[in-house]
């Protein structure tokens, strides 16, 4: 406190006289805590010590979470329905991904994942940490299967092999419609049902056909969506060559700008078996003229549907066709088929075929898959031209299976009825699970030239 300044005495007798002292400063008045702010300053000690309790706990578990676990190697682990996060945490430390279901919970808790774990069938991989398995089953990460549907199949045969895959749920209410479906390898998760695959398979299958209809040239004698489909059918049946799937498809649009008739022999057995797709032996020579509504043998045109399921490669390659003069196709001996514009080109293609099947027989080699929806072809070169009656006049009824040796030995147009003695031209349709099945035999090369015979006199 400052001191009042001091006066000068004005006499020596004023100085001899003792200066009064300061008064006292003031009482100060000491105001009484509120009891409500301390409490409140106890709380907020107390929450403060919590808080670092509870953070530092929680940096505990997180560090551990993210420390590698104790499965030794992979695992897949199915979590069923219905499963809560106790549930799934004490079946994750049966199966020994984790060691403490409690750490497992509490960090189900604290990230808000508890609500968001899913049912499936995980993949969990050796030494997987508790936070990898946490976000795995969070996200849903399933296993993921696939299914493969090879082109050519029909939807009975599609159906089939989606039923006999137990991997997949459910019934399937309805067998959709012949060519509706998209050949193509799904992926699915295990327990997704079969409807849902095939309502999957045809939407893909429609988006597919809508894009490939608006590219199509104006000049296409297709009129419709569905005639699209119809002819990659049969394009897809009468050959497993994907170098050639532009080129016999040229030889049909050819066919059909002419009024010609198609003659192609998958629609004979797809005439006579429908959505089973394979004879299982061989063509009768009388099942050739046999009326039905698919023998392009005996109807003008296209048939009234789809005789498989064509991939997108097939409907390609009917918008996109060879531009050729080409209206024959014979087997050429190599896997493939040799086009011809004439027929007489096309019996000379005939009599080399014949020729390389004569030195297979000579070689005493068996031919492979003899009578599988397949037929025989003339001993000699068919002179003729092509019937006006319709495919299959001058054929001898003898009522016996043929035998066929190899695949890709078929031909459109090509007096399939017959040559000079009356018997027919060799043919070809692919038999579904055959070593000769083009839909399996993938393997060949399209960078090799096709080795043909010469023909000899």
């Amino acid at each position: 406190m400052n001191q009042p300044p001091r006066v000068a005495p004005r006499s020596p007798n004023e100085a001899l006289k003792p200066v009064a002292p300061p008064s006292p400063p003031p009482k100060v008045r000491r105001r009484r805590r509120s009891p409500f702010i301390a409490m409140l300053s106890g709380l907020f000690t107390t929450a403060l010590v919590l808080a670092g309790a509870v953070g530092g706990g929680i940096a505990y578990l997180d560090s551990r979470s993210k420390a590698p676990g104790p499965l030794a190697t992979d695992r897949v682990l199915i979590i069923p329905k219905e499963n809560g996060v106790t549930e799934i945490a004490d079946l994750l430390q049966r199966e020994g991904l984790i060691d403490h279901p409690w750490a497992f919970k509490v960090a189900a808790y604290t990230s808000g994942k508890a609500a968001s774990l899913k049912a499936g069938e995980y993949l969990f991989k050796a030494r997987a940490s508790q936070k990898d398995i946490l976000d795995i089953i969070a996200e849903g990460k399933a296993v993921e299967h696939s299914v493969t549907i090879p082109e050519g199949l029909t939807s009975e045969q599609i159906i089939a092999r989606l039923k006999e895959n137990d991997l997949l749920s459910g019934e399937i209410i309805q067998v959709p419609r012949e060519g509706a479906i998209l050949p193509d390898t799904y992926k699915f998760q295990r327990g997704s049902t079969r409807q849902a695959m095939v309502d999957r398979m045809t939407r893909d299958q429609r988006r597919i056909l809508n894009d490939i209809w608006a590219r199509r040239p104006a000049d296409l004698p297709i009129k419709t969506p569905q005639e699209l489909v119809i002819l990659a059918s049969i394009v897809e049946k009468e050959t497993g060559r994907a170098d050639e799937r532009t080129r016999v498809a040229g030889v049909f649009i050819n066919r059909l700008n002419r009024k010609m008739k198609l003659q192609s022999d998958p629609t004979i057995v797809y005439g006579l078996v429908g959505g089973k797709g394979t004879l299982g032996r061989g063509i009768m020579r009388t099942e050739i003229t046999q009326a039905t509504p698919y023998n392009t043998y005996v109807i003008d045109g296209l048939p009234p549907g789809p005789i498989a399921n064509p991939g997108r490669a097939a409907l390609e390659a009917v918008v996109n066709h060879s531009r050729t003069k080409d209206l024959y196709f014979v087997a050429d001996g190599s896997g493939g088929h040799a086009f011809a514009e004439t027929l007489d080109q096309h019996n000379r293609n005939v009599a080399r075929w014949r020729q390389v099947e004569a030195g297979r027989r000579e070689a005493g080699k068996p031919a492979p898959e003899a009578s599988i929806d397949k037929a025989e072809p003339p001993p000699s070169p068919d002179s003729r031209t092509e019937a006006p009656g319709g495919a299959g006049q001058g054929m001898q009824a003898s009522g016996q299976p043929e035998s066929f040796p190899v695949p890709g030995n078929r031909r459109a147009g090509q007096t399939a009825q017959g040559g000079t003695d009356g018997t027919r031209a060799r043919a070809f349709d692919a038999s579904e699970g055959t070593d000769r099945d083009p839909l399996r035999n993938r393997t060949f090369d399209l960078n090799s030239p096709k080795v043909v015979p010469a023909l000899r006199p």
